[in-house]
C-alpha cells in the first residue's frame, strides 16, 4: 500500500494494521489503529477485530475501505458491507498461481477487486486488471 502513495496521499485516511516494527516505522506520521494479532486460526482475535471494525467504521465513516489482504481485511470488509461502505481489494502481487484465502473471502465482499497479473483472472474472473503496484 505504501508503494501506492501517489494514489492516496491527498486523501484523509486511517490505517488499521498490526503493531509490528515495520508498520510502526512506516506509519509513524499516519493515523493508525492497531488490530489484534495473531489472526491465523485465532477465533478470539478474529472476533475482536470484527468488533474493532464495526466500532471504527461506524465512528470514522470512510468513503471506502481499501486492503491488500491478510490480517484484518475480512472483518473490515464484512463490517463495511453491512454499513454500505465501498470496498476495494488489491490481490497480492506474489499470488499469481493460486489464490490467497483472504482474497477468496474478500472477493464476494468487494466492490472492486484489483488484480496485478492477467493470470489472476482465472481465479477472480470479475476482477479488474490494474497491473503491478510498484
Amino acid at each position: 500500500m505504501l508503494n501506492l502513495r501517489p494514489c492516496w496521499a491527498e486523501y484523509e485516511r486511517h490505517w488499521v494494521t498490526f503493531d509490528k516494527p515495520d508498520a510502526v516505522s512506516s506509519l509513524r506520521d499516519e493515523t493508525v489503529t492497531w488490530a489484534h494479532h495473531p489472526v491465523t486460526r485465532n477465533l478470539p482475535n478474529a472476533a475482536r477485530n470484527l468488533r474493532l471494525a464495526w466500532r471504527l467504521l461506524r465512528q470514522w465513516r470512510p468513503d471506502v475501505v481499501v486492503s491488500s489482504g491478510a490480517g484484518v481485511a475480512v472483518p473490515f470488509f464484512a463490517a463495511a458491507r453491512l454499513l454500505r461502505i465501498r470496498t476495494v481489494y488489491l490481490e497480492a502481487f506474489e499470488r499469481f498461481d493460486r489464490p490467497a484465502l483472504t482474497g477468496l473471502l474478500c472477493y464476494p465482499l468487494s466492490d472492486e477487486f484489483c488484480l496485478q497479473w492477467d493470470e489472476q483472472r482465472l481465479m477472480y474472473p470479475d476482477g479488474t486488471l490494474v497491473g503491478a503496484a510498484w
